[in-house]
Parts: C-alpha cells; structure tokens; sequence
C-alpha cells in the first residue's frame, strides 16, 4: 500500500503524558489508533497504554496480513482494551479504574472504516475538504445536537471536557460506533486526533493537512499553534496522520510491522 504517515505529541502544560498513539501495517492493510488517557482518572496513562496496545496486538496476530471482517476487528479489539482495563486496575488493585477515549481507522482493499470511544476524533480529508469527521461522545456534542450550543461554543465551553463514553472508567459506560466502510480516493488523508490537538484548531488549518507536501513539518506547526494558544492551560496535544495515493512511498511488508511513537513497556499482561 501507498502512503505516508507521520505521528507527533506535545504533552502541552500538564504535568503528565496521558495520550498514547500509534500505526501498523502489512501489504494490504493500514492501521491508525490513538488514545487519549483520562486526566481525571487514576493512571490514565496506562488505560491509554492498554487501548493501543491492544490494536497493535490484535493486528500483530493477522495470519495473513489481512483483517477478514474489519468492523467486527475494530468493535471486538477495542472492547478487549476496555476489558482488559479492569483486569489490570483489578489486578494491580488501583482502588479505581482507570479510563481513556480511543480512535482507530482501518484502510484495507480500497476502503476505509473508523471506531471510536469518547472525544478523540478520526477526520477524512478530501478534495481541500472535510469529507467526515466522527461525532463525540461528550457532554457539548449531545448539547450541541439538542440545538442548545453552537459547534462554535463546543470548543470553549467549560464542560467540554466532560465525557459520556470511554473505556475503562465506569463498567457500563462504554460503546463502541463503528462506521460504514467508504471507498478510499488517491489523495485522501487520514487524521486522528485528541482533543488537545482538534480543539485549538479551525477546520481550515486540519485541511491543511490534505495538501501539504511536508506533513511532518506541517503537523510539528500545528502542535505548536494548538499549544500556544491554550497556553500554560495546554492538554496531551496528540495526532498521527496518514495519506494515502499513488504519489506516496510504498510500504510494504509480509508481516505486521507496529510502530507506536513512544515505545513503553506494555503494563501487566492481558
């Protein structure tokens, strides 16, 4: 497959990284995922650690390089990461567990399917434009569909932190939405995010992504303007973004080759 990726964080003004993020690959198939560990939880590092973690694991096992059912892959291996949340704070006897939002995208066989839990988002860059952007699971998204904010105000408001789904945290707190498979067009550029990145940024600064001839160094620029402009109030500010076409670099490889961006020892054993 062709394509080129490019993965980046800043952990912005707080005291902790809590954002995990990585990407895998074989002959036929691209695997985005990021999460975003909960600030407010115990240890939300480690439930983000675990969610990609579990990606990279469920897609180290393909036998042939090859999702066979991709939105079942994505559903299952993101609730086995929520699972296996519980298990560890169980285990570990955390006295709480603990919780993160997760993104993921497949692109297999000309077509490309998202997941996600929480805030952290997956956009589809196309043509100088958005073409989808998958709707948070937040407290300001559910105000915003009840018509009682603008999307304008989803970025300052106070409680746009508050989350309505994750994994880990509150056992029945947890859902997975899984897309319809789209039809991938040479070009097309993927972009998963976390809050701390999609928040401080207009829509015409992510497009930007789509036509730049330097995605590494565009995407350093926009994790400095994220930061910069929340100031010393900064989040994780996490992205990894992937575009694919004729005109990139092949990447190819029998077996699945995971790349995730800080490479941390996997926390217990799930």
């Amino acid at each position: 497959m062709k394509f080129a990726v490019y993965q980046a964080n800043h952990i912005g003004g707080r005291k902790y990284n809590q954002d995990r993020v990585a990407y895998a690959y074989t002959n036929d198939a691209l695997l985005l995922v990021l999460a975003d560990g909960m600030g407010g939880h115990l240890h939300g590092e480690v439930a983000a650690q675990i969610a990609v973690t579990s990606f990279m694991r469920a897609f180290g096992r393909l036998k042939d390089g090859h999702v066979k059912e991709p939105e079942v892959f994505l559903r299952e291996t993101m609730r086995a990461g929520h699972e296996a949340i519980f298990t560890y704070a169980k285990e570990q006897q955390l006295g709480g567990n603990p919780g993160t939002t997760c993104v993921a995208a497949l692109v297999q066989e000309g077509q490309i399917w998202w997941a996600h839990a929480g805030d952290s988002r997956c956009y589809l860059l196309r043509g100088g434009a958005i073409a989808e952007v998958t709707h948070d699971h937040s407290v300001v998204q559910q105000w915003a569909d009840w018509g009682i904010i603008g999307a304008d105000e989803m970025k300052s408001h106070p409680d746009r932190n508050k989350i309505t789904n994750c994994l880990g945290g509150v056992e029945d707190m947890f859902y997975v939405d899984v897309s319809h498979p789209l039809s991938v067009q040479s070009g097309d550029t993927l972009l998963l995010c976390s809050d701390g990145f999609w928040s401080p940024l207009s829509d015409e600064e992510l497009i930007r992504l789509s036509t730049a001839k330097a995605l590494p160094e565009l995407m350093d620029e926009l994790i400095g303007t994220a930061v910069a402009r929340e100031a010393g109030r900064a989040d994780n500010t996490t992205a990894v973004v992937a575009r694919i076409g004729d005109g990139e670099e092949e990447h190819g490889s029998e077996m699945p080759q995971c790349v995730m961006l800080d490479d941390r020892p996997v926390p217990g054993n799930f």
